[in-house]
């Protein structure tokens, strides 16, 4: 089984389109084999995409593991005045990232192939969203949190959605190692939104 956090998934494409409101906005997203969630949003993702609150302090906003961009273009849609970053490592995911940026007209949105923040180490963000690959590992989940923490400005945000038999409290514990105050937002149906400043 090829994962989707890998570089170029070997599986064959296989296209299909799905329809979805988030945020109150409608979009059309084109997903594939070989990316994460592709047969509809993950509920995971939704509740963070819903969740979400837009950080007082001015600046960009980083969705870390974009896959097809659902996250990013919610956020884009919403946040008309900001600037949104998606990165991910699946070329595949970031290729229909793009198409689905450009059929539901989105253009405050970019796009980067990065391991974790590797593309966008030259920026400071407002705040970060992320519904982290568990299947790559708690090392790597660990990771972005590190990484992100650097990538923030002074006051930044970050907003995780995991799921608790996958690893929720012990997340929360690794945050609180990292930042000054780390929450739990909400609690649905077994994940947790936790909210680090």
């Amino acid at each position: 089984m090829d994962q989707y956090f890998s570089n170029n998934p070997n599986v064959v494409s296989d296209p299909r389109t799905l329809v979805s409101t988030l945020r109150g906005h409608r979009f059309t997203f084109t997903t594939d084999n070989g990316v994460f969630s592709k047969n509809d949003i993950d509920f995971g993702s939704r509740v963070l995409i819903e969740t979400f609150r837009e950080p007082e302090l001015d600046g960009l906003l980083l969705d870390v593991g974009c896959g097809y961009g659902p996250i990013s273009l919610a956020l884009a849609a919403s946040y008309t005045n900001r600037e949104i970053y998606g990165v991910d490592i699946n070329q595949r995911a970031l290729s229909l990232a793009e198409k689905n940026a450009e059929q539901n007209k989105i253009e405050n949105v970019i796009f980067r192939e990065s391991d974790i923040l590797s593309s966008v180490s030259d920026e400071k963000f407002a705040a970060i969203v992320t519904n982290p690959p568990i299947r790559a590992g708690k090392q790597v989940v660990h990771q972005i949190f590190e990484e992100s923490k650097q990538a923030l400005l002074p006051q930044g945000e970050l907003w995780v959605v995991i799921q608790k038999k996958q690893g929720a409290p012990s997340a929360k514990k690794k945050l609180e190692g990292l930042f000054k105050t780390v929450e739990v937002v909400l609690k649905e149906k077994g994940y947790f939104i936790l909210h680090a400043k």
